[in-house]
């Protein structure tokens, strides 16, 4: 039997009682790090084997569990931290266990995508979770386009490397504001919200991050019909009193507007 357990993404305690009877029954645990999974087996006093199990060994480690299991052992398939198969190793073993008919137990766990819902409110009926974006700017910003047609919040992981550009891209593309949730179940765990250029530089560099951006339609459309303004006509009247154009840019974001609309209405009108 192949048991897929979803580990702490953070607090150990997290850790489920039906987790830790699993891992204490199995004969061997393949994990995304080795390290991290004898750390957490440790904490509990469990004594296993481990294998590793990551993105770049997946196939031939997917091989590995299979044999085992042809040979009736109990195998155990973690994360570094989360559930397995969400945008960490894991789909391949999954696809190829089914194909061969064996047997395979999900045992839930902590997951980072839910907790960053949750922290940023914008939680509904329906949510689209997009993991990670593209490494190079001009590929995520075409990723983050393609996007734009899904009406309901979005959620995405980044490292701290790369949170303040794709903060940037994102902030250009979607409403504000955008919920930043990082160190999620940790001691120093954060939520912030990101209105500006300037909230974005003053976020704590630290951490893994959980964004998450409300592209909702209906709310979308709620918050243009309140305010129920005639862009253009704001637009025109602050380029006569001499307003600049960066200004004239943050307060139609203020108002609802989104900043790449903003901004070409503005270059349009003084045009």
């Amino acid at each position: 039997m192949l048991y897929v357990i979803g580990t702490p993404i953070g607090n150990l305690s997290d850790l489920s009682k039906r987790a830790v009877e699993t891992l204490s029954a199995v004969d061997i645990v393949f994990a995304e790090d080795t390290r991290t999974a004898l750390s957490l087996l440790n904490s509990q006093g469990i004594k296993k084997p481990c294998k590793s199990y990551y993105k770049d060994n997946e196939k031939t480690a997917s091989e590995s569990v299979i044999e085992c299991l042809l040979n009736g052992d109990k195998v155990a398939l973690i994360s570094e931290a989360g559930m397995p198969c969400v945008s960490d190793p894991g789909a391949y073993v999954i696809k190829e266990v089914i194909e061969k008919g064996l047997p395979f137990e999900i045992i839930q766990g902590p997951t980072a995508l839910i907790h960053g819902l949750i922290a940023s409110g914008f939680a509904g009926s329906s949510f689209y979770f997009h993991g990670f974006l593209p490494h190079k700017e001009r590929d995520k910003i075409k990723e983050v386009q393609n996007l734009l047609h899904i009406k309901a919040p979005i959620i995405f992981y980044e490292s701290p490397y790369r949170v303040k550009e794709t903060l940037n891209i994102l902030l250009d593309y979607f409403p504000a504001p955008i919920s930043v949730t990082r160190e999620a179940t940790k001691v120093y765990e954060e939520t912030v919200f990101i209105y500006s250029k300037e909230d974005i530089e003053n976020i704590t560099i630290k951490g893994e991050f959980v964004i998450t951006v409300n592209n909702k339609t209906e709310e979308v459309q709620e918050e243009n019909n309140s305010i129920s303004l005639n862009y253009e006509q704001v637009i025109k009247e602050l380029l006569n009193d001499n307003v600049s154009s960066k200004d004239i840019l943050k307060m139609m974001k203020a108002l609802g507007m989104k900043r790449n609309e903003a901004y070409n209405l503005i270059n349009k009108l003084q045009a």
